[in-house]
């Protein structure tokens, strides 16, 4: 497995992969991926096996807070899935943050995407207090906006 930043070049192919998250991952647009590929490449690594993206994370620096580091999307190839790809990307997007002082990486998910919360778990994120609970599963309401109640899920970074 080969760990790349995100590029142009690559663009057509993150948006197909990301086609196969659906119905909790859908692709932006071609727009945003130029964005994350000539603004954010070292926050948005991608995954090659043989010459094939299999795995993608888009991530960035918050401007509000510059120690938090925020995972907007994470997908693996549905038939490259318990490899270690997804651990490698993570892995990769907090090795940069530990390199810039960040204190931690978080995202967010659907309360009810029960494969993500164990998904999380396992590599060591903390589902956040919330102020209800689905299925066990904290959930903070209106996190990002009226109607939009997300489970928010934190790793912390050591700078050291």
């Amino acid at each position: 497995m080969i760990i790349e930043p995100l590029s142009i070049p690559r663009i057509a192919e993150v948006i197909a992969l990301t086609n196969t998250g659906a119905p909790h991952l859908l692709p932006r647009t071609r727009s945003d991926y130029w964005a994350y590929a000539t603004l954010f490449s070292t926050t948005c690594p991608v995954a090659m096996i043989d010459q094939r993206v299999v795995g993608s994370v888009i991530a960035f620096r918050s401007q509000d807070d510059p120690d938090d580091i925020y995972i907007q999307d994470v997908i693996t190839h549905p038939d490259y899935r318990r490899r270690g790809i997804t651990r490698t990307l993570i892995d990769t997007v907090a090795g940069r943050g530990v390199e810039w002082g960040c204190r931690r990486l978080y995202l967010t998910s659907e309360p009810d995407n029960v494969s993500a919360h164990a998904a999380w778990t396992a590599l060591g994120f903390t589902n956040a207090a919330g102020d209800y609970e689905v299925g066990g599963i904290s959930v903070i309401t209106d996190y990002k906006g009226p109607g939009r109640s997300r489970a928010v899920y934190e790793l912390p970074l050591d700078p050291a």
